[in-house]
């Protein structure tokens, strides 16, 4: 017995030590001012020590103390959420081309057009400040054609509806097993923009599409300002429908995180009344979708692969952060970026501060 217990103390201690010690190894703050938009999506590089930050029309590379090491600017569109892949050395992130109020000022050219993509950046190869987008081997894009359909879908319904499931685009992006299996081979998930239309009944799933990193790679090209790269995957692996209730422009940013394997979505809380309006909800990837109809869908009865309903809705909770930014980096911290204006510059920033992940929805998170 004393064996035992001496055993379960050894492996406890050392738990807490190696918590102790990749808490110490990172700051607790990280500064980071970007261009006139505000930030949007992070990510951490463990291996080189980096941080990776999207302000909507630029990308940028900083060490772990924010020191900005290159950046990628004058980018075609709305750079979105983005996450690290640590196996092939890339970041990918939601890219929108829109005509709409999302893309005013910032895809000019699309001129009635919208398009969207998966932004896939080879971070090893931004390694000056102010590179440009075009025709860069380190700035390639594949397009994410399920979305690109689903939103230029018209004239359905009973009445004269646009945007299938009121797609509004793409934005939230992870890296995560496939939805059923606890572990096993990596996917890239993308989380659709959704219209915040409370007339509507069919917008209140979050759609999440899976995707092949290697075939997407395989897609990919550089950029040519004014142009419409068509080129990407006809359609995802699988295409899962999250029932989360009513949302103002869908899942803003994805993370995985591997020590419990939680998928979480943050998001711009919903206005419907009949919905608690959550900040951020919580998928297992562990849990198996189920196949069923889409409650409130009528002109799509096929069958899909849903999680949650409308009598058991996804867990959420509510917390300030996460939409502009939310980045696992191991042992239950979490990065969040948290946004602002500088009085001094008017550029805004990302004062990106570390968090503790509790385990209360009531109380999720707890700043270090």
């Amino acid at each position: 017995m004393k064996k035992i217990a001496l055993i379960a103390l050894m492996i406890v201690t050392g738990a807490v030590a190696t918590y102790s010690q990749t808490e110490q190894s990172l700051p607790t703050e990280i500064y980071v001012e970007g261009g006139k938009n505000h930030v949007q999506g992070i990510a951490f590089d463990k291996e080189a020590g980096n941080m990776y930050f999207s302000f909507t029309t630029c990308f940028i590379k900083t060490d772990i103390d924010g020191k900005i090491l290159g950046s990628i600017d004058r980018i075609q569109g709305h750079l979105g959420a983005m996450t690290f892949n640590p196996s092939d050395r890339k970041v990918y992130a939601s890219l929108e081309c829109k005509d709409d109020v999302i893309g005013a000022g910032l895809s000019s050219f699309a001129k009635g057009r919208s398009m969207f993509y998966i932004a896939i950046i080879d971070v090893d190869k931004v390694n000056q400040i102010g590179m440009d987008s075009e025709n860069n081997e380190a700035f390639k894009i594949v397009c994410v054609r399920d979305a690109t359909r689903d939103y230029h879908m018209t004239g359905f319904a009973d009445k004269e509806y646009e945007h299938f499931y009121d797609c509004s685009g793409i934005d939230g992006v992870t890296i995560a097993p496939k939805l059923g299996k606890k572990g096993g081979k990596d996917y890239l998930y993308v989380a659709y923009g959704i219209y915040g239309d409370n007339a509507r009944n069919d917008n209140n799933h979050q759609v999440l599409l899976r995707y092949d990193i290697k075939k997407l790679n395989e897609y990919s090209g550089t950029v040519k300002f004014g142009d419409f790269y068509g080129e990407g995957p006809d359609k995802p692996e699988s295409k899962y429908f999250v029932y989360t209730g009513n949302t103002t422009w869908g899942v803003q940013n994805l993370a995985y995180d591997k020590e419990t394997g939680n998928i979480l979505m943050a998001v711009y809380k919903g206005r419907k009344e009949i919905f608690p309006n959550y900040d951020m909800f919580v998928i297992n990837v562990a849990d198996k979708p189920l196949k069923g109809k889409l409650a409130g869908v009528l002109y799509d009865r096929t069958k899909h692969d849903v999680v949650g309903s409308r009598e058991n809705p996804v867990r959420g909770f509510y917390f300030k952060y996460g939409s502009t930014g939310i980045c696992p980096v191991g042992d239950g911290l979490f990065y969040f970026a948290e946004p602002g204006k500088s009085p001094s510059s008017g550029n805004q920033f990302s004062r990106t501060h570390l968090y503790r992940w509790t385990g209360d929805f009531e109380k999720p998170f707890e700043r270090l």
